[in-house]
């Protein structure tokens, strides 16, 4: 028995390493699974990356990354969903920073930016702003966890925390961003693909939201995130299992296993 089935955790296919060719000006819009919580996007040439975790975690990893910071060309920007250190890693984001152009997210961590001599952008849930040939839109999260612990003296607000969607040329990207479900989850337009957390963990949208709201959308491509990449098999946020989706997911043939680094097209469903 292998020490990954002893401890019976679902893992990543291998990496897919990728370098500078991902980043040239294209005609499609291509989406990358970083791993971790990470997405690299590359649409017609506009790059962003969200939630790039690179270098730097706290936690042992059970993946390699398709690309470290160092092999950045370029970003036109990275977008942040929250302050946690799987989605704002400083370490990642500061050895970017000689080649992206600006960072956005809610606006207290658009501070932790700031303080970091980060060029960050902070926003509002619902605002509306354009890198490139990408309008984006925050949408709400619910995922304010620290305030069930002790150690932490701020209090965390709802709008401390996003997801982002994403309107590109050649279809819509939605990244929910770790949250409980909402109802106004279920109530949005049909996105072209999600980047699908499914962690089974009481902040996070549990496996049954994460049900509910994949057949919300019951055509929308799910392109699986936030599993199989750090080696902690105690810890539900990081333990999603893809074999639990199947029987439940509506049209289970629209579920992408991604590895780290590997191309999927975005194409509109209709």
């Amino acid at each position: 028995m292998s020490k990954l089935e002893a401890k019976n955790q679902a893992h990543a296919p291998k990496t897919q390493i990728f370098g500078a060719e991902a980043f040239a000006l294209s005609d499609k819009t291509i989406i990358r699974w970083l791993g971790n919580a990470g997405t690299f996007v590359n649409s017609k040439g506009t790059c962003i990356m969200i939630d790039p975790l690179l270098e730097g975690f706290d936690l042992p990893l059970l993946i390699d990354m398709p690309i470290l910071p160092e092999n950045v060309p370029h970003l036109d920007g990275v977008f942040v969903t929250h302050c946690d250190n799987d989605h704002f890693s400083r370490v990642t984001c500061k050895k970017l920073a000689n080649v992206c152009k600006e960072y956005h997210a809610p606006h207290y961590v658009s501070e932790l930016m700031n303080e970091e001599k980060l060029p960050g952008f902070g926003h509002d849930i619902g605002e509306v702003f354009e890198v490139g040939t990408i309008k984006v839109t925050l949408t709400p999260a619910d995922h304010a966890w620290q305030n069930e612990k002790k150690k932490y003296a701020r209090v965390f607000k709802f709008e401390d925390y996003c997801g982002f969607w994403l309107e590109t040329p050649d279809g819509t990207i939605w990244i929910p961003g770790d949250s409980r479900l909402l109802p106004e989850h279920l109530e949005m337009p049909t996105p072209d693909a999600i980047i699908f957390d499914f962690s089974d963990n009481s902040w996070h949208i549990g496996l049954q939201g994460a049900i509910k709201l994949a057949n919300a959308y019951p055509n929308t491509p799910l392109l699986l995130s936030h599993w199989g990449s750090v080696d902690a098999p105690n810890m539900d946020a990081f333990n999603a299992d893809p074999k639990d989706l199947y029987g439940l997911v509506e049209n289970p043939e629209r579920i992408y296993v991604l590895a780290p680094g590997e191309a999927f097209a975005l194409t509109r469903l209709n």
